[in-house]
């Protein structure tokens, strides 16, 4: 099956050199922040997470949003799910990946990386993380090619797939569960140290994973042959309107709690994101554009007229996904360095190769799941007929 990831005609050998030539662009960049180290980004010693920490936690979530479909299809045979559900599973794969070389390029000593399995510590979160982003991605790969496989051979997927099917919805849950925990063990942030950030990561993760999803899904309607089904479409913006109104809500309660009770080292990291601080607010417009897009995204999506017309829910979609970007993104990593814990302010911003590495990484990503669409498409139409 491999073989016709590379089969295509002009157009899509264009389109993957177009992806390898920003991918290698994106790895340039990289070996020069290698070769002068981090001091070359945005970052610095008060603001020690910015771009690549943001994207990192934002695909562990759309890895996790796998679920979403896998859940109904296999435990509550929802046929409709039938042709999508490898869709959700092949787009997990490049997630991860993408999650890990986020971690990567954000370490000034990448090979530092291997004192997790070299010294393996279970008090440490990170060495959870590690265990739980690497299962989670041989197990997407697994059930993906052998559901696969046995599709192409016209047979029934081997008993112990069905286990590993069981074993991934909740190690869904945990991958992004335990990306909350690093952030919600620091007790000397006070704007990550609340029980509230794990509900609401993974209510977050089920509203752009189904988001990116649908877009895919119209996408390969619209250029292929394979149709995923209205239905199961539709069936996934509804799982994501539920979502985004949970992640909505949890994010009241929030800030309700932290601003009637007044703490006012709890309250400035909330001042400074929504407001600014002595002239300081270069995220403001951000989080604004963020409460904007996933408000009217919401409102969007519970109108089933708005939600049946395929242009519109792609428009919703992608607010949605650049909505919940920046809310989890930098607008949740950021804040918490500003203030420092001393009262300081020091802004971040990303610099050009920063953002080169990011696209770079970004286009890797699109580049493997335009290879495993290509082979998941052309199995299912070979079914078909």
């Amino acid at each position: 099956m491999i073989e016709k990831a590379l089969k295509g005609g002009k157009g899509y050998r264009a389109w993957l050199l177009f992806l390898l030539a920003v991918a290698a662009a994106g790895f340039l960049s990289y070996l020069h922040q290698w070769s002068h180290g981090l001091s070359i980004t945005g970052l610095s010693r008060s603001v020690s997470w910015g771009l690549y920490i943001a994207n990192f936690t934002f695909f562990v979530g759309v890895a996790a949003s796998a679920v979403t479909v896998v859940l109904p299809y296999y435990l509550h045979s929802v046929k409709e799910f039938g042709k999508i559900t490898i869709l959700g599973e092949f787009l997990a794969v490049p997630a991860v990946i993408m999650s890990l070389l986020f971690i990567i390029v954000d370490l000034g000593r990448p090979d530092r990386a291997f004192n997790l399995i070299l010294y393996p510590s279970p008090q440490s979160l990170l060495f959870w993380d590690m265990i739980a982003l690497n299962g989670y991605l041989l197990l997407n790969l697994f059930i993906g090619w052998s559901t696969l496989d046995a599709e192409v051979k016209d047979e029934k997927p081997l008993p112990w797939v069905r286990f590993l099917i069981l074993l991934s919805l909740p190690w869904a849950v945990s991958i992004h569960t335990v990306t909350a925990f690093i952030y919600q063990g620091l007790v000397a942030r006070p704007l990550w140290h609340t029980p509230l950030w794990a509900p609401r990561f993974l209510a977050s993760a089920f509203a752009s994973g189904p988001a990116l999803l649908i877009l895919m899904s119209l996408l390969i309607r619209r250029i292929t042959r394979f149709d995923p089904g209205c239905g199961a479409i539709q069936k996934v913006a509804t799982i994501a309107t539920y979502a985004l109104l949970v992640n909505i809500f949890l994010l009241l309660v929030e800030l309700f709690t932290t601003l009637y009770g007044g703490v006012p080292g709890d309250v400035v990291h909330l001042r400074y994101l929504f407001l600014g601080i002595d002239g300081h607010h270069a995220l403001v417009p951000w989080i604004w554009l963020s409460m904007v897009l996933m408000g009217g995204s919401a409102g969007a999506l519970l109108s089933t007229r708005l939600r049946r017309r395929e242009g519109v829910l792609a428009l919703i979609c992608a607010a949605i996904i650049v909505g919940v970007w920046i809310d989890k993104g930098l607008g949740l990593v950021v804040p918490g360095f500003i203030p420092s814990p001393l009262g300081e302010i020091t802004e971040y911003g990303p610099t050009l190769p920063e953002v080169l590495i990011t696209t770079g990484i970004w286009a890797f990503g699109v580049l493997i799941i335009t290879l495993l669409y290509r082979i998941a498409i052309y199995v299912k139409l070979q079914e078909a007929e």
